[in-house]
């Protein structure tokens, strides 16, 4: 493999995902050894010089929490290592749905999360569709915010569908819903929800209409799969003729996989940014990684990263 200016290592559960963008940019992954005590404390070596080197480390935040701490680690040991920069990439950002004070006394985790980063030591963060765009602003240090939609668009123009309407199954995912329906040149439909408390949906309602068309819901992240397959309920109810799904990160906490199977979707769309264990016939994953290696490479090369953005 050839020799590069930069090192690529990754945490525990993100290998699979690091050893994508090593093989896209033809490199070796670094060694790095992760040692646990009885505990279930762990501390993190790097097995290779790293002095002067710019140094990109891969890890998702997803719960566990033991995610999130392998990477602070990493970062701590490579600037006690004497690395020239660190990058951190985390293509799911754990804990981004904490972005802001809905409701009295309550923590906002996005931000607490980029201030433990930054003073770790990152120089730079390179992640993808963050649950708010603002969380950009909650860091001191450039942030690179990659879209999936690059991926995402080529698939739905070439399932040719001719009735095509791009809907979003809550309000706060109007933005990107739009920006698609725009790219495509479509209707778009939006599902006005209620919630209770967390997960727990108590009515939703569709704005637009639906009937007689193909509809392909449009989200960050499915998480207990409560709201995308009671849109898409709601939809055939209202006359669809087919819903599918596309959703950048697939945390996919029970009981969403069974959700999703019982359900009327034709198929739901994740990119490979968190590992999905599940075995379900209407979940297809999309890999991500070529973009991360080609922003990798710019951001070493000092190149602009606006041309991989498609919306």
């Amino acid at each position: 493999m050839e020799e590069r200016p930069f090192k690529i290592f990754s945490g525990t559960n993100s290998r699979y995902f690091a050893e994508k963008v090593c093989n896209s940019l033809n490199c070796p992954l670094g060694n790095m050894n992760i040692e646990y005590f009885a505990d279930g404390e762990f501390s993190v070596s790097y097995e290779e010089s790293i002095r002067g080197r710019q140094v990109f480390l891969i890890q998702s935040t997803f719960p566990s929490s033991d995610n999130l701490m392998e990477l602070l680690l990493m970062v701590d040991a490579a600037k006690r290592a004497s690395a020239k920069s660190i990058v951190a990439v985390i293509p799911y950002f754990g804990w981004a749905r904490q972005d802001r004070k809905d409701k009295p006394r309550v923590s906002i985790g996005a931000k607490l999360i980029a201030d433990i980063l930054g003073r770790a030591g990152i120089h730079r963060l390179i992640t993808m569709d963050l649950h708010a765009d603002q969380i950009q602003g909650f860091f001191d240090v450039p942030v690179d915010h990659l879209y999936a939609s690059s991926v995402f668009i080529n698939y739905i123009q070439n399932l040719n569908l001719e009735n095509l309407v791009i809907a979003t199954p809550d309000v706060g995912g109007t933005k990107r819903a739009s920006a698609y329906a725009k790219f495509l040149g479509t209707p778009m439909v939006i599902c006005y929800k209620l919630r209770k408390k967390a997960n727990v949906i108590s009515d939703m309602q569709i704005i637009g209409d639906v009937e007689g068309m193909d509809v392909v819901l449009v989200d960050d992240i499915v998480d207990t799969a409560g709201t995308i397959t009671k849109a898409t309920e709601l939809m055939m109810r209202n006359g669809a003729n087919s819903v599918r799904a596309i959703a950048t990160h697939a945390v996919m906490s029970d009981p969403a996989s069974t959700r999703v199977n019982q359900s009327s979707l034709t198929e739901i769309i994740f990119t490979d940014s968190i590992p999905y264990s599940q075995k379900s016939e209407k979940v297809r994953i999309i890999s991500v990684a070529d973009m991360f290696a080609d922003s990798i490479e710019r951001v070493c090369n000092n190149e602009s990263i606006s041309s991989l953005y498609i919306i």
